[in-house]
């Protein structure tokens, strides 16, 4: 388990779901129903998002430990 991806879900959550709602009032969509697609395709889709989110933050940090230097510094200990 990642725990950036359990920080950032949340958030991107925030964002697929307002991205969503606001393209639907765009179209024209104003009820309660766009409100809540929009909200259930932002629930399902934050955590993948938030796991690609986190993986790309982790290669791109040129600071942030392997994951064979992780499990050295814990002793192997599994990341919770």
């Amino acid at each position: 388990m990642d725990r950036l991806s359990l920080l950032l879900t949340p958030m991107t959550g925030a964002v697929i779901t307002g991205m969503l709602v606001i393209v639907m009032f765009s179209l024209g969509f104003y009820s309660w129903i766009s409100v809540a697609i929009g909200a259930g395709i932002g629930c399902v889709l934050a955590w993948p998002a938030a796991y690609v989110v986190s993986r790309r933050i982790k290669q791109s940090d040129p600071r942030w430990p392997t994951r064979a230097e992780a499990d050295r510094l814990r002793g192997g200990l599994p990341e919770v």
